[in-house]
């Protein structure tokens, strides 16, 4: 099979690597749709960081060059021992984060902590290739709900997002700020505006801004790249910031989320920079602000709701997602300019059986079958 096989900083090679066999409780996916983000390209610019290329992952096994890619879903087309709920040609998600169901951290809900646990696509073999072989546990039948290959895709980093939102514990009615609405603050701000927040998006990009207006959000304000966004936002909102996610991983956007917030409010640290950040606990301490992190998503609690979110949006996702690239222009087209911090889209899907640029689908297929799910409203607040 084709794969993109990760060999070190700035070594990424298309090459035939072994078709994986599922095992136990697993499942072979083929792969037709797989999304990339920044810790795929800052793995690929001065990695290695995060996969095991040097020494074994002390819970995968996995020692050495690595399959890429951890937001794809999949078409089922063999089922290893002992899976139950999955049949060949099922289109499913998966959530890439594999834990072990039985650590205390997985019994309080909170499997994203589990002492077990690891990534496919940065700690194992990933979806930037025609197959893949993903534990049934970790993944979601998304057929279903309209979805298509493109969507599938999509679920991923829509958990990410939702994982987030719900960390800031954002009710309808409420004033959000989202600093940074580029892949997961796009998801982010779209899921804010469908609970009923009042949303502001901040960004130093028109184009993305555009694209927010587009996903609900109640106004869209260019950032200065020399001056702090906290006094523009406070003068269109009005009044201090209930919540603000930070997006961007940006060193001075923290202190600026700190500035806009109301005391008592949240800020939510979604990006990762690549230092330190020194910040004034005399200000968080005196105006009551909750500071919260977020890392991922809990499958069980997330994943099934952000494919929700991904298939309720009527026009589907193709101005989030225009185009996949075959794997031929991954870096090329895809790493690199987000490497150099000029990605030419929002999110950039790879189709590794593809042969030319395609366009995307709009991430839906069909309809919507809405008779198993919930109220859209609790999907995104619980």
């Amino acid at each position: 099979m084709r794969a993109a096989v990760y060999h070190g900083a700035r070594d990424i090679r298309i090459q035939n690597p072994p078709m994986p066999v599922p095992g136990p409780g697993e499942l072979l996916l083929e792969v037709r749709s797989s999304g990339i983000c920044g810790t795929d390209a800052l793995e690929w610019d001065g990695g290695p960081i995060l996969t095991p290329l040097d020494q074994r992952h002390p819970v995968s096994g996995h020692q050495g060059p690595i399959i890429l890619g951890h937001e794809f879903g999949g078409r089922v087309v063999d089922l290893g021992p002992a899976v139950d709920g999955f049949a060949t040609g099922d289109l499913v998600a998966c959530v890439a984060g594999i834990s072990c169901g039985a650590c205390e951290a997985c019994r309080a809900g909170t499997s994203n902590f589990c002492d077990r646990y690891f990534t496919l696509g940065i700690d194992a073999h990933g979806g930037l290739a025609r197959y893949v072989v993903a534990a049934s546990a970790a993944c979601l039948e998304v057929g279903r709900l309209g979805l298509d290959d493109d969507g599938a895709a999509l679920v991923q980093p829509m958990s990410v997002a939702l994982h987030a939102l719900r960390q800031g514990r954002l009710r309808p009615g409420d004033t959000a700020v989202v600093l940074g609405v580029g892949g997961v603050g796009a998801f982010l701000a779209y899921a804010a505006a469908q609970l009923g927040a009042d949303v502001l998006a901040v960004d130093l990009d028109p184009a993305r801004l555009a694209v927010a207006e587009a996903l609900g959000v109640s106004a869209a304000l260019r950032a200065d790249p020399g001056a702090s966004p906290a006094p523009g936002v406070l003068g269109h909102v009005g009044s201090a910031v209930s919540v603000v996610y930070e997006v961007t991983g940006a060193p001075a956007a923290l202190a600026a989320a700190l500035d806009m917030v109301r005391p008592r409010g949240r800020v939510v640290q979604v990006g990762l920079g690549a230092d330190p950040v020194s910040i004034d606990m005399r200000r968080i301490t005196l105006r009551e602000i909750r500071l919260v992190g977020t890392r991922a998503q809990v499958f069980e609690a997330d994943f099934a709701d952000a494919a929700s979110l991904i298939a309720s949006r009527p026009e589907g996702w193709s101005d989030v997602a225009p185009i996949a690239l075959p794997l031929d222009q991954l870096v090329s087209d895809g790493l690199l300019p987000m490497a150099k911090g000029r990605p030419e889209r929002i999110k950039t899907l790879i189709d590794p059986w593809a042969t030319a640029i395609r366009p995307a689908s709009g991430a839906r297929a069909g309809s919507i079958d809405r008779s198993s799910h919930r109220p859209l409203e609790r999907v995104i607040a619980e």
